[in-house]
């Protein structure tokens, strides 16, 4: 019997936005080894000052290498261990650039870090020809570079939820024409509290999720919500229909069937947390503010409506901004400006003095906060509303969304197509990481909006652009 080889384990050079990125990426390559070049240490050396993001990644990257390294200073050409602090699985071992490496490149600039860290893989290559030696980094531009110079070059896919984001959980399902036939047999119907529930047994009730929602649009259609999942049964809820003008929210009614979803989600006191993915003008704000409003106001289900968005500029920063923390944010809220006028505009019954009014009692209610200041606070009671999250890592949307305390609704609204957020993918995204994760949770409700109602020019200007 012939005797099975072993591929060797690959050897992987680590970039330091990769570090920055996930700190804890040191720990995600299982039985494979890690090299950090000397100028790696540096760049992270440099990005450690500061309170921002980046200074706190650097930090928490440089202990991860401190508890690797340890005090074993002598051995350290054979490399150091990765299987510490629970992290057992890990077999491989991380390695320290000793030396110093000059490799003259062709074409390339030597003194240059990403140059520098080029040469070192270089040079790994020329001394374990029989390894797989691959540059691993967030950077397209370094990988471009290895590549036409013959090295393997990877991005950093550990936390990278999906490839293909057109597998992105939607949020819905649309049902076959004969759904009925094959699925109705010993269907059992009732009604409680008004709302009206179907029993139903069928193969395809397996792949259902709990709060998925569910159309029908043949003949008589039919549009519910998914409650249970038991094996081959399901039980369905008749949801509300906001397309009505007597089922409106706060004056506001649903344009189309993924907004009257949108509705039923963001007006559920059992659904504690809601994504809302959609390009712009799908209504996600509007929907979020007036659902907000009718719940902190008319049903008084929360205390107040606490709004926070990333920071991240389409164009050139404006500077430092005076006064308080409100004040500062209020540039940045220019959206819930925007929507609030149209919700105070929605009453045709009160003058120009009771909109006045109106709009003074609804600032008094939203408090903008920024997202710098968010450790360790807990919120009570609240509808927290998360704008432009597709900006924020997955390491920050935990951050944010622990939060929450007891009665609190989270809402994240983005669109993953607008992210501004260098090193950040549509794969990558915290919202797509939430929406992922958060799928099939009995208190999780998610909606991807699909059609514009902003106006013509903005539908035609997100297709033809």
């Amino acid at each position: 019997m012939a005797k099975a080889t072993l591929t060797p384990t690959k050897l992987f050079v680590l970039d330091t936005n990769v570090l920055i990125h996930d700190p804890s990426s040191l720990f995600r390559f299982e039985e494979h080894d890690i090299f950090l070049p000397m100028v790696t240490l540096e760049e992270l050396d440099n990005n450690k000052k500061g309170l921002t993001e980046v200074a706190r990644s650097a930090r928490q990257a440089s202990r991860n290498l401190e508890s690797i390294v340890g005090a074993d200073l002598i051995n350290l050409d054979l490399g150091c261990p990765l299987n510490i602090n629970g992290n057992r699985q890990q077999m491989g071992r991380l390695f320290l650039q000793t030396k110093e490496i000059t490799v003259e490149l062709p074409g390339l600039a030597g003194s240059k870090a990403d140059n520098q860290i080029l040469g070192v893989v270089f040079d790994l290559q020329q001394h374990n020809p029989q390894r797989q030696v691959i540059l691993v980094s967030k950077d397209i531009n370094i990988r471009i570079k290895a590549r036409a110079i013959g090295m393997l070059a990877e991005d950093y896919f550990n936390d990278k939820v999906l490839e293909d984001t057109d597998l992105l959980y939607s949020g819905m399902t649309e049902l076959a024409a004969n759904f009925w036939e094959t699925h109705s047999k010993a269907m059992e119907s009732w009604q409680e509290a008004g709302r009206m529930f179907y029993r139903i047994n069928g193969p395809l009730c397996k792949s259902f999720l709990v709060n998925e929602f569910v159309y029908y649009e043949f003949e008589k259609p039919f549009h519910a919500i998914v409650r249970s999942v038991d094996g081959d049964s399901a039980v369905l809820e008749v949801v509300k229909d906001h397309l009505q003008a007597k089922n409106n929210v706060w004056g506001i009614n649903a344009r189309n069937r993924e907004q009257n979803f949108a509705l039923n989600l963001l007006m559920d006191p059992e659904i504690d947390f809601v994504t809302l993915l959609g390009q712009a003008g799908t209504g996600k704000t509007l929907l979020t503010l007036a659902s907000a409003l009718t719940q902190v106001l008319d049903s008084k289900i929360y205390s107040e409506i606490i709004m926070t968005r990333v920071t991240v500029s389409v164009g050139e920063d404006i500077g430092f901004l005076p006064g308080t923390e409100e004040e500062k944010m209020g540039p940045w809220m220019g959206a819930l400006d925007d929507n609030l006028d149209v919700l105070n505009k929605s009453d045709d019954t009160a003058g120009e003095w009771g909109r006045a009014a109106t709009q003074d009692l609804i600032r008094s209610r939203i408090k903008v906060k920024s997202l710098n200041f968010m450790r360790g606070r807990t919120f009570l009671n609240k509808f927290l509303i998360i704008d432009e999250a597709q900006n924020l890592t997955p390491k920050q949307m935990k951050t944010l969304i622990t939060r929450a305390g007891p009665g609190t609704k989270v809402v994240c609204l983005g669109n993953i197509a607008q992210i501004d957020t260098p090193y950040l993918t549509e794969g990558s995204s915290g919202l797509t990481y939430v929406v992922d994760r958060f799928k099939g949770w009995g208190h999780n409700g998610h909606i991807t909006l699909m059609r514009g109602e902003r106006s013509r020019l903005a539908d035609f200007a997100a297709e033809a652009l």
